[in-house]
C-alpha cells in the first residue's frame, strides 16, 4: 500500500485541510493522515464518504495503476 497523493492533491485543490476533510467524512485527522500516508486502508464506506466530500469517484480517488 502506497501513499494517497491522489487524495493529497483532490483535498488540496478544494483548500481543505486534513482536519477540515475529517470533519467532514466523521472521522479524526489523525484518520486521514494515515490514509495520505498509505498507513491506513479505509472502509469502502469511508472511501465513499470523502469521494463526495471532495466531488471525486472511487476511481479517481483509490485506484492504483498496475492493479
Amino acid at each position: 500500500m502506497g501513499k494517497n497523493v491522489k487524495l493529497k492533491a483532490a483535498r488540496a485543490m478544494l483548500g481543505l485541510s486534513q482536519k477540515d476533510l475529517a470533519e467532514k467524512v466523521g472521522v479524526t485527522r489523525q484518520t486521514i493522515v494515515a490514509i495520505e500516508k498509505g498507513d491506513y486502508n479505509p472502509t469502502i464506506n469511508l472511501c465513499r464518504a470523502i469521494c463526495r466530500a471532495l466531488g471525486q469517484t472511487l476511481d479517481q480517488l483509490f485506484w492504483e495503476e498496475g492493479q
